[in-house]
């Protein structure tokens, strides 16, 4: 997504010169006029021997002290934090290596735009490694702890919880919260904020949408996607009705959605996270009716026959052509369609709700600063430059040649760029309504923290249901084991 870290001792310590120090007398001779030859015959040896000059110094030399003194602690405890902003800043050409852990991307995807900002910064050299997303999280913060960690580096946007021993905030000279709110969209300001600092700069937003095979949706009859989860009409359930196809069996051919389920259905706990969501749930309590009306609808889809556990997963089913709308983000479409270049691929926004609310999952990756870098504010400085329209552009255009089509823009004042995309205009469109909710029921963000163990409760109590067990017994288990896991990351 680091934040930059934002005595003087006055001593005296030589004696004036010409101090008189007087001669050492032998305590045997009571006067001093009885030396011979020490004091002149006329020296009138009756007058008291008189010490003006030192007492005079020492009196000046007291003072000039004690208003060192005085004035040291004025400036110590007073003005030192007003002089010290005053002081231009220091302009270090140290070189400086920024190493930067990324995810999914390849180096070459990075590299024409850090190759333009080492042009910029020829003190910078930014070092770009592709991680291994298999335990990533885990050696984020082991690797940092130990002084080994990078300089920047990818989170997930539900991690914020998991990573704040490693995280700095953005610093208000580099990007102030104002500049940041008038920039990204506001599921970005919902994730990415701690109280009043941010952590973390994206270079993309994205979410779950309605994936679906338009030449099984024009098969069927059916003219769009559904655009409700129930009601009459362009609903859910009356559109998977009639999508689906059996055999004379009862087996399923053709499924109209993967829904149901949990062990093959990929993004199941953003799917119940939205329908939790739409009927008024909230996830950290699940003993609710409502989080049981939730479950139940879910399920209602299996138990009538339009999903099965026999199905294969999910993703796959929809690559085979078995099954005519999955939702996910929309990198998933990535995986689609390199496996299946032909399929007739089409996205749209996630079902409303009856009362037309609008609700999705966000699922997206930022940037950030690592709190052990010794180099913050150039790293941050680099982040912001990755984020302007420029360069945000490059790393689209760069990603499009490798593959189908580029990450979705992060930025407001680009959002028009993809309002006809094929693949992201319902990302967009999401975005922009404010659609996005963040919840840690995301899949395949291999945490091995709080977004895998929150869906390993989710799991079985979905499984549990089709054993039996009913709705809100099995997620008051879930909820109790959730529960613990946000304890563990101190959310309220």
């Amino acid at each position: 997504m680091d934040d930059t870290e934002k005595t003087n001792i006055y001593q005296q310590t030589s004696s004036p010169q010409g101090t008189i120090i007087p001669e050492e007398v032998s305590a045997e001779i009571e006067r001093p006029e009885e030396i011979s030859g020490s004091i002149p015959p006329d020296f009138p040896t009756d007058v008291p021997v008189y010490q003006e000059s030192n007492n005079k110094w020492m009196f000046v030399i007291g003072a000039i002290l004690f208003f060192l003194i005085v004035f040291g602690l004025i400036y110590w405890f007073f003005l030192r934090d007003l002089i010290q902003p005053l002081k231009p800043p220091s302009s270090s050409t140290e070189d400086i290596t920024l190493t930067y852990w990324g995810l999914w991307d390849e180096k070459d995807v990075f590299q024409p735009v850090i190759d333009d900002y080492q042009k910029k910064n020829q003190h910078i050299t930014i070092a770009y490694e592709k991680m291994s997303s298999e335990q990533y999280r885990v050696r984020l913060l082991a690797r940092s702890q130990t002084g080994n960690g990078p300089d920047i580096f990818r989170f997930h946007n539900t991690w914020l919880p998991e990573i704040q021993e490693v995280i700095t905030a953005i610093p208000a000279d580099i990007m102030t919260v104002e500049e940041f709110n008038a920039i990204f969209y506001p599921i970005h300001q919902k994730d990415l904020k701690i109280n009043d600092q941010y952590y973390g700069i994206p270079l993309m937003v994205d979410g779950t949408v309605l994936i679906y095979n338009e030449d099984i949706i024009k098969q069927a009859g059916l003219l769009n996607p559904p655009t409700t989860w129930v009601g009459e009409g362009n609903d859910v359930l009356s559109a998977i009705k009639q999508l689906t196809v059996k055999d004379t069996s009862g087996n399923i051919i053709t499924a109209g959605m993967a829904i149901g389920t949990a062990t093959n259905i990929e993004h199941f706990g953003e799917i119940f996270g939205v329908l939790l969501l739409l009927n008024g749930g909230d996830f950290k309590d699940l003993s609710t009716q409502e989080a049981a009306e939730a479950l139940e609808l879910y399920r209602k889809f299996a138990e009538d026959g339009y999903w099965n556990e026999a199905m294969p997963v999910s993703t796959t089913a929809f690559i085979q052509g078995k099954v005519a709308m999955i939702f996910g983000p929309s990198w998933q479409i990535l995986n689609i369609k390199s496996q299946n270049p032909d399929l007739n691929i089409k996205v749209a926004p996630v079902p409303q709700g009856l009362d037309g609310s609008a609700i999705s999952i966000a699922n997206y990756w930022a940037e950030g600063v690592n709190k052990f870098s010794q180099h913050q504010a150039e790293a941050w400085k680099f982040l912001k430059f990755l984020s302007e329209k420029e360069q945000l552009l490059k790393i689209h255009e760069t990603q499009s040649k490798t593959r189908l089509f580029g990450t979705a823009y992060p930025r407001r004042d680009m959002g028009e760029l993809l309002h006809d995309h094929p693949y992201l205009s319902a990302v967009i469109q999401q975005a922009e309504d404010d659609a996005y909710t963040s919840l840690p029921l995301v899949d395949r963000t291999f945490d091995a923290g709080l977004n895998d163990e929150i869906l390993k409760y989710l799991e079985d109590a979905i499984s549990s249901t089709a054993n039996g067990t009913e709705y809100s017994a099995a997620l008051g288990t879930a909820g109790q084991g959730i529960k613990t896991v946000l304890e563990r990351y101190k959310i309220e």
